[in-house]
């Protein structure tokens, strides 16, 4: 049992026998003391003030009275204000590192066959580009709140839906039809994503030249824009995709395969998977049958031009179309018809859509439709609502070529990776394998961790260079303080120092203490960040942990402590860190090294 829990059991006993007020012990969160005050756990006493008739001084005192005599965990207490600070006894902090030692996958809770079932979705991709620096965040929020998610104990399902239909695929598809030559990734010598984005590109700059020279003739942009062979050409592709034009069909199929292959290369060496993958050619149909419904059942109405309407006026937002006069769907139809699918595919209890804040809009009202539809997480649908990510030079525009493809940017921070580390000698004696290994570990650890210790909601700017510094709040420095301590641990081995020596009755000084403590915070962290759906919570505690040991490291001697019991206690606080440090990181998507 965690030290926390101790306490607030402790404390849920001694209110009841002061006072006689049943207060259940989970609803008691110790925190940690504020450095400027005396003890090791803070306990908030306003709760028991009104019962007790007595001033938050003297409530505070009765408690900590109790407890000292009490509770062996606790040494002593100070009470300031409401705040009743808890000094606990040094050698109880040895009972906690034990506990924690011989907690198979602490700070994580195994999943039970009826744990909740949360589905996440995240990616979201177009097929008509490759992936860049804003679906990098995107997938690696997704991926890891997945990860904290089955950490906390629930069931979880990762889903991407891929928008592989529409205008903005039939501009690359017409693109590669008139200006290709049948250039495939093979005789390009390109993945698949680059080359259909790079058609897509090019369809733009066409579309372009045409509409300057149309608005030459004296038309304004918005007639040229509308004028434009190119832009007809490809509507009618559009049209004929729509009905299943098997010319049109094909080369959508080909095409899309070249751009699937080229996305799992990428999802593959990010580190992030699905465990299914729903498409909106197949899901936009399912969503006009379901608005369609609807209607009839009177959730929907129709104007005289033949369009769907949802009136959302009663819920303070206004009216939403659903079908277009012609028939055909818009997003949020298509967002129904996904929602239908995974509904009779997984008993869902709560969705979760990874999405930038741009759409908040849209899944307020998505909420509100799959709730008069009929699903029940509906109502309680959580959209991640991550802010956008810049580079210092500014924003991206993906028809303009100028954005951050995700293969280029993982390619220069492994590269940058390998230059930094080998200026500062991390990559001394290592084997050319070894140090391939080490610097894709590094330099992906290093953009993983910068795109996610922000707080997701936050717009952010990512700096390449900034990520890889071996110093302060950055994934290399988290990397080498793992690899530093496993050093620790080879050398204790190498040199047959015992940790298995009895630690009981040490008395831990200052640093130790901390760093149990420390320690002792993680399955409290990791619940937090599943309840708050954060995974800039573990990134910074992983780091704050590493602080502390580096000061403890910097105290503290361990291979050349003379006393065993005293070296079997350090060694074990290195141990139990680097194990902590490692599982936090894997639920960031982040590997730490052993050797660097």
């Amino acid at each position: 049992m965690s030290i926390d829990s101790i306490v607030a059991q402790a404390v849920a006993r001694a209110v009841k026998e002061l006072y006689g007020i049943d207060t259940p012990a989970d609803k008691i969160a110790p925190q940690a003391t504020r450095k400027e005050f005396e003890g090791n756990l803070t306990v908030v006493v306003f709760p028991w003030v009104k019962a007790a008739r007595k001033s938050p001084e003297a409530v505070g005192a009765e408690i900590g009275a109790w407890l000292e005599a009490n509770e062996p965990a606790v040494e002593k207490y100070n009470v300031v204000k409401g705040f009743l600070n808890l000094t606990i006894s040094p050698r109880f902090w040895n009972s906690v590192l034990s506990h924690i030692a011989e907690t198979p996958d602490y700070g994580t809770v195994a999943v039970a066959p009826d744990a909740p079932l949360y589905m996440v979705e995240y990616s979201s991709p177009n097929t008509n580009k490759p992936l860049h620096l804003g679906h990098v965040r995107n997938n690696l929020l997704g991926f890891s709140l997945a990860e904290i998610l089955k950490a906390c104990g629930n069931r979880v399902v990762k889903t991407n839906i891929v928008n592989d239909r529409g205008i903005h695929i039939c501009k690359s598809m017409l693109a590669w039809q008139k200006w290709g030559e049948g250039a495939t990734p093979e005789s390009a010598g390109k993945k698949g994503d680059h080359l259909i984005g790079d058609f897509y590109v090019l369809f733009d700059k066409h579309f372009k030249a045409e509409t300057a020279s149309l608005m030459e003739q004296g038309m304004t942009e918005d007639e040229a824009k509308a004028a434009s062979p190119l832009m007809k050409e490809a509507r009618e592709m559009l049209v004929k995709w729509e009905n299943k034009d098997p010319e049109v069909r094909h080369l959508w199929e080909t095409m899309n395969s070249w751009v699937y292959a080229g996305f799992d290369e990428t999802y593959k060496r990010m580190g992030v998977d699905f465990d299914k993958i729903y498409y909106e050619s197949n899901t936009y149909l399912e969503g006009k049958d379901k608005v369609l419904e609807g209607l009839e059942a009177g959730k929907m109405y129709r104007k005289e031009d033949g369009s769907v309407w949802a009136d959302l006026t009663p819920e303070g937002l206004d009216h939403k179309l659903l079908l277009r006069a012609d028939g055909t769907s818009v997003y949020m139809t298509q967002d129904i018809g996904t929602a239908k699918l995974r509904y009779e595919d997984y008993p869902i209890d709560k969705m979760i859509y990874v999405v930038g804040n741009e759409q908040n809009y849209h899944f307020q009202v998505l909420s509100i439709l799959l709730d008069r539809l009929g699903f029940k997480w509906g109502k309680d649908l959580v959209h991640f609502s991550y802010g956008m990510v810049e580079l210092p030079e500014g924003k991206m525009k993906s028809r303009e070529g100028t954005v951050v493809d995700a293969d280029d940017l993982m390619d220069d921070m492994v590269a940058t990776a390998r230059t930094v580390s080998a200026e500062l000698g991390k990559l001394d004696g290592l084997s050319e394998a070894e140090t391939e290994a080490i610097c894709e570990m590094v330099g992906l650890g290093a953009l993983k961790y910068f795109l996610l210790k922000v707080d997701p909601r936050k717009n952010m700017t990512f700096n390449p260079k900034e990520s890889i510094d071996f110093n302060g709040n950055t994934g290399p420095f988290i990397q080498y303080t793992h690899a530093r301590i496993c050093s620790v641990l080879r050398k204790a081995a190498e040199e047959n120092l015992d940790d298995k020596a009895d630690y009981s009755e040490v008395v831990p000084g200052e640093r130790e203490i901390t760093l149990i403590q420390s320690l002792a915070d993680f399955p409290a962290v990791v619940q937090n960040a599943g309840a708050t759906y954060s995974p800039a919570l573990i990134a910074n505690y992983v780091y704050d942990l590493v602080k502390t040991y580096n000061q403890f490291y910097h105290d503290c001697s361990i291979l050349k402590e003379s006393d065993p019991a005293v070296r079997s206690l350090r060694l074990q606080l290195s141990r139990q860190t680097a194990r902590v440090i490692a599982t936090g990181m894997s639920l960031l998507g982040i590997k730490v090294p052993e050797r660097m």
